[in-house]
């Protein structure tokens, strides 16, 4: 009896870390997709370039036309302009889902007109998170 009650509470205590673990990573993955929500709002190349690595690609549909971009020409035009109003966006993350060192961030956004949702792959590289790939559809209003 003594040996199973032993046993149960280091089963209780790995699950424990466990949770502890997913909840330090979820939180830093927060960080990146939030350094992601910034850098479009402000227009801040610098943080986009923070979040995402140079090599990802963002994937979805504009209207009716399938498009693939390279986070440089995205980032290139996202950052031009003046900054814009953070009052006029809310961006917020649905769920993640961490494996490893990989993770699912599933996102929504409102823009002025319409409602864009990310499904943003991520994976730990040199103990950052960054996002590797953008899949997206945008729902006008």
């Amino acid at each position: 009896m003594k040996k199973c009650l032993f046993i149960l509470i280091g089963m209780v205590s790995l699950i424990q870390i466990s949770f502890a673990q997913q909840s330090d990573e979820k939180a830093e993955i927060t960080k990146t997709v939030t350094l992601y929500f910034e850098g479009m709002v402000e227009r801040n190349k610098v943080k986009l370039e923070e979040a995402f690595i140079q090599e990802a690609r963002l994937i979805g549909y504009r209207g009716e036309n399938f498009t693939i971009t390279s986070f440089e020409s995205w980032a290139e035009g996202t950052a031009k302009g003046a900054p814009r109003n953070p009052e006029d966006f809310v961006n917020k993350i649905v769920s993640i889902r961490v494996q490893g060192n990989t993770a699912v961030a599933e996102t929504e956004l409102y823009w002025p007109g319409v409602f864009y949702y990310d499904f943003l792959t991520l994976v730990k590289i040199d103990g950052k998170w960054k996002i590797v790939n953008k899949s997206w559809f945008e729902k006008k209003l």
